[in-house]
C-alpha cells in the first residue's frame, strides 16, 4: 500500500479539511469564540446542533473530527454539520465561508438513508439557530421571527435534501422536507405582506426585498443541483423560479419583492470585495455591516468607534473610496463615506491625509460631496417615495 501524504489526510474525503475548515471561521469570525454556550453530552457533532447555539457548540467541538480519505457515514454526516455551522457563522461577515455547493449538493450524495434523515433534522434545527451575534441583516414586524439571508441559505440547503431523498426514492421525507420549504416561503411572504399593509415602514419593505429576492435565488441555487428526471419536475414547477416567471405560487409575493429590488436596491447586490481587505473590520460583530444601501448609521459607527484606530478607519475608508470607484451605480458605500463625515463633525482632512494621493483625490468627487451634504433622513425620504411609487405602479 502506497504510504498516504500528509497533505492528503489535511482533506476530507478530498474536500476542505475541518482543522482548514475551522481556521477560515476564525480567521473571518474570531469574536464569535468568546460567546458561551450550553453544553452537552453528545459527542457527535450531528446531534449538537438542538437550541439556537447549535452553530457554536458544533463549531467549537468540530476539532475532534479528524481528516480523512475514506470517511464512515457517521463521519460525512459530522462534516455536513461543521460545513453548514461554518457557513452559518460567516455567511453575513465580510468572507463568507465557500462551502455552498457541498451543503446545497455532494453532500447529499449519501446513500445512508438514516444519515440523511440525521442531517435534515439539523437543518430544521438550523432555521433555530441564533444570528443575533453574526448579522446585522434581518428583518422582524410581523412576529413570525427574523427574516434575513440566513433563511435563503437553509432554503438551498433544504432543495439539496429534497434532491437526495428523491433521488433515494424516500418519498416520506421527501414531503417532510417539501413541506418545511412550503413554510419557510410562507413565513417570509407573510412578513413581506405583513410590512406591505403598514405604514410608513417602506425602508423596512426595501430590506425585505432584497432578503426576499437573494432567498429564492439561493433556492433555485440548490435546485440547480437537480437533474432533470420526471422525479423532480413537480417539485421545480413549485419552487424554482420565483423571482422570476413563476409567478402563480404565494400569491405572486415574491414577483413583487423582485420588482422593487430590481428598480431599486439591485446594484447593492455585490459581495463587498473592497472591504475584505480591512481586517479590523472583522474583529466584532459592532462592524457587521447591514443591508444595503442603508449604511449610514453603519458609517457613522466607524468615524466614532473606540474600538477602531485612526488607521483602520483610515483603511475603511480607503476601501469605500476605491469601492465607489470600481462599482457602478451602488449608493451604499457613498452613504457610509456620509456617515463617517457626520461622525467626523464633516471633517475627513485629518483621516485624509493617512490616504495614497489618488484616493485623497477621489473625495473631491461631486458625488462623494453630494453625497456628504446629503443629509441621512433626506436620502431615506427619497427611497421611500421610489418604493411607494413602485407599489401604486
Amino acid at each position: 500500500m502506497q504510504p498516504v501524504t500528509a497533505q492528503k489526510w489535511e482533506q476530507f474525503n478530498g474536500q476542505i479539511g475541518p482543522a482548514n475548515l475551522l481556521n477560515l471561521v476564525r480567521n473571518t469570525v474570531p469574536f464569535i469564540f468568546n460567546y458561551s454556550t450550553p453544553l452537552i453530552s453528545e459527542t457527535a457533532l450531528i446531534q449538537m446542533g438542538g437550541g439556537p447555539m447549535g452553530w457554536l457548540r458544533i463549531l467549537k467541538s468540530a476539532e475532534t473530527l479528524e481528516a480523512t480519505d475514506n470517511p464512515s457515514s457517521e463521519q460525512r454526516q459530522n462534516y455536513f454539520a461543521l460545513c453548514l455551522s461554518c457557513h452559518f457563522a460567516t455567511v453575513a461577515s465580510f468572507i463568507p465561508t465557500d462551502v455552498d455547493a457541498k451543503i446545497r449538493g455532494t453532500l447529499w450524495h449519501e446513500r445512508d438513508g438514516e444519515g440523511m434523515r440525521r442531517m435534515f433534522e439539523l437543518v430544521l434545527q438550523a432555521q433555530q439557530w441564533d444570528l443575533s451575534g453574526i448579522s446585522r441583516r434581518s428583518t422582524q414586524l410581523s412576529g413570525v421571527g427574523p427574516v434575513s439571508g440566513h433563511d435563503g441559505e437553509l432554503l438551498s440547503v433544504l432543495a439539496g435534501a429534497l434532491g437526495g431523498f428523491l433521488k433515494n426514492g424516500d418519498g416520506e421525507y421527501a414531503e417532510k422536507v417539501a413541506a418545511a420549504i412550503d413554510a419557510e416561503l410562507l413565513r417570509e411572504a407573510h412578513e413581506f405582506e405583513y410590512v406591505r399593509g403598514l405604514g410608513g415602514h417602506e425602508l423596512d419593505l426595501l430590506r425585505l426585498s432584497a432578503s426576499l429576492t437573494h432567498n429564492v435565488g439561493d433556492l433555485d441555487q440548490g435546485i440547480g443541483f437537480w437533474s432533470q428526471r420526471d422525479i423532480y419536475q413537480s417539485h421545480r414547477a413549485r419552487f424554482s423560479r420565483l423571482a422570476h416567471e413563476n409567478a402563480a405560487p404565494y400569491n405572486g409575493t415574491f414577483q413583487m419583492a423582485a420588482r422593487i429590488y430590481k428598480q431599486i436596491l439591485s446594484s447593492e447586490g455585490h459581495r463587498h470585495y473592497p472591504l475584505r481587505e480591512v481586517r479590523a473590520l472583522r474583529t466584532s460583530a459592532d462592524y457587521l455591516l447591514p443591508l444595503g444601501p442603508f449604511f449610514d448609521d453603519w458609517g457613522f459607527l466607524i468615524g466614532s468607534h473606540a474600538g477602531l484606530s485612526e488607521g483602520a478607519r483610515a483603511e475603511v475608508l480607503a476601501a469605500l473610496l476605491s469601492g465607489c470607484k470600481k462599482i457602478r451605480n451602488q449608493t451604499g458605500y457613498y452613504r457610509a463615506i456620509s456617515g463617517i463625515a457626520h461622525a467626523l463633525d464633516g471633517k475627513l482632512d485629518a483621516l485624509a491625509r493617512a490616504l495614497p494621493a489618488s484616493l485623497r483625490q477621489e473625495l473631491k468627487d461631486p458625488e462623494i460631496k453630494k453625497h456628504i451634504a446629503l443629509k441621512k433622513i433626506s436620502f431615506e425620504s427619497g427611497m421611500r417615495k421610489r418604493a411607494a411609487a413602485i407599489l401604486k405602479g
